[in-house]
């Protein structure tokens, strides 16, 4: 789909070029939520406390958290990446040691991880980093705004099926 140029809605709807040939993500709704999440996605991955971790270490250790311990392959199922791209990530976390590895009740073969100690007290740094500058940004914010955004993290919410 070609780039469409930006500026301001007319009251037909139509896209009326602001300051020439600039381009934006999109016009409509889905291309302007789109745009300003992986803005603020971003921003919000500038603003961790650990900047040797990367967000996919970062996911995957979430993971652990959230769901407790976990084979390697459904690790991989539940962040979406395939199986050796896990292994090196599960590698990377534990030479970290921020998960430990121990063998399957059932199935020797297989192994089990989970999140350590170190582990937790990093995501709850990161998540305290973050949280405090989204704290800071919300209250430059007016009180219609604040209220408007929290209707709308209760939407976001909804849509990305939490």
């Amino acid at each position: 789909m070609p780039p469409v140029p930006h500026g301001r809605l007319d009251d037909s709807g139509s896209r009326a070029l602001a300051g020439g040939s600039g381009y934006c993500f999109g016009t409509d709704l889905a291309g302007r939520v789109l745009l300003a999440v992986v803005r603020l996605n971003r921003r919000m991955r500038s603003r961790g406390a650990n900047r040797t971790v990367s967000s996919t270490l970062l996911s995957a250790l979430d993971t652990l958290r959230r769901h407790g311990a976990l084979t390697p392959g459904r690790l991989a199922e539940y962040e979406r990446i395939a199986p050796p791209t896990m292994t090196k990530i599960v590698a990377e976390l534990e030479d970290a040691g921020l998960i430990s590895r121990w063998a399957h009740p059932t199935d020797r073969r297989r192994a089990i991880l989970g999140i350590t100690q170190s582990g937790a007290e990093l995501l709850a740094g990161e998540a305290s980093a973050k949280e405090h500058w989204l704290t800071k940004r919300l209250a430059a914010l007016t009180p219609s705004d604040r209220a408007t955004l929290a209707e709308a993290a209760a939407i976001l919410d909804r849509l990305s099926g939490d």
